[in-house]
């Protein structure tokens, strides 16, 4: 299948070709403070992310305000177990009048602003911020109705596959195209915060890229960077991470993000692992490895031998540096006839063979 075409948002150019997009996620480490808010944005332009993502949404438009049931967590390995849902959406909402700020702020930095929008009201109000794309939350990839929404902008749109079928990540490309989407990136994404590398599967980036004939990333919560390192060399060419300050500081989504040191290293080596794909190569890489091949074993004359005299495993072995015959003709050598009288330490040629 051909390469997915390229996509450019904001003044990014998003594609194989292309140094990975890394995209520093907000979402509630705030901590619903704006100044923190802003700091978290400058930390993530100097550690060298080229987007940052918020989450746009209100309590009441993901859930209803209900403390009990299936409106609790109660699963014991939840971060955020005892809290209702509307109650861990209250903490970790960025209010909507924070947005413009954040978003110049992201812009003066020369960082990519958007957002996650959660409802079509979303979407009108990011609209109003002129958002250059649009994310699709793993949550919310079976909205078809939000899914259209955004795609109708005719913005690039971001979506995470986590929890989705092979099926139900079709229904979502195909309402996208259909409601006008041209540019699509399917996040792989494992929806457990955090995840584990093993549950992770980056083996499926290169088949979901074959499969729907788009641009595939990593939504990644595993901790540390090395899965999106690895991410990026089985083709990812976006990748997105939790971000915060000090995961020390708490958060709702602090134990799983990366601290600025960590953003910085994710951006360094996985750029890293980009420029190291290159293309199918045999042979010296470059001119620094072909001088190289100087320093490989060829064969060499080891004692003085008069004109005449037979090659033996005394007189001919193979050595460093690499100017004589390969090592491979020590066979075809040995037992013939000097031509000439041959000096310890010369390399042995098909012009001394008599």
């Amino acid at each position: 299948m051909n390469e997915p075409h390229e996509i450019r948002i904001g003044e990014r150019v998003l594609g194989r070709m292309h140094r990975p997009f890394v995209i520093a996620e907000m979402s509630g480490n705030h901590n619903q403070s704006l100044d923190r808010a802003l700091a978290i944005v400058e930390a993530a332009a100097k550690a060298g992310a080229h987007a940052l993502k918020l989450q746009t949404y209100t309590a009441d438009t993901m859930t209803l305000d209900i403390e009990s049931a299936e409106f609790a967590i109660d699963d014991e390995a939840s971060l955020w177990r005892g809290k209702s849902l509307h109650h861990l959406y209250r903490e970790a909402y960025t209010p909507w009048e924070w947005h413009r700020p954040i978003f110049d702020a992201a812009r003066a930095l020369g960082m990519i602003a958007f957002s996650t929008p959660f409802d079509a009201s979303a979407v009108d109000f990011l609209e109003s911020l002129d958002a250059p794309c649009y994310k699709i939350a793993s949550f919310e990839n079976t909205d078809l109705a939000l899914i259209r929404r955004a795609a109708a902008t005719g913005k690039p749109l971001i979506v995470s596959t986590g929890m989705a079928s092979v099926a139900e990540i079709d229904d979502a490309v195909r309402a996208a195209r259909e409601a006008g989407c041209r540019d699509l990136v399917l996040l792989k994404c494992t929806s457990t915060y955090p995840a584990t590398p093993e549950h992770t599967n980056l083996a499926t980036i290169p088949h979901m890229q074959a499969l729907f004939g788009c641009q595939v990333g990593l939504s990644d919560h595993t901790m540390g960077i090395g899965a999106s390192v690895a991410a990026v060399a089985l083709g990812a060419t976006v990748l997105e991470k939790h971000f915060t300050l000090a995961r020390a500081d708490g958060g709702v989504d602090a134990a799983f993000s990366l601290e600025p040191e960590e953003l910085t290293a994710l951006v360094l080596e996985t750029e890293r692992a980009w420029h190291a794909q290159g293309t199918v190569t045999y042979g010296p890489q470059s001119e620094q490895e072909r001088k190289s091949l100087a320093f490989r074993r060829s064969l060499y004359v080891t004692r003085d031998l008069a004109a005449g005299e037979r090659l033996t495993p005394e007189s001919v072995r193979a050595i460093r540096p690499g100017f004589g015959l390969a090592p491979k003709h020590l066979d075809a050598v040995l037992g013939r006839r000097v031509s000439r009288a041959v000096t310890r330490g010369t390399p042995l040629g098909w012009d001394l063979i008599a």
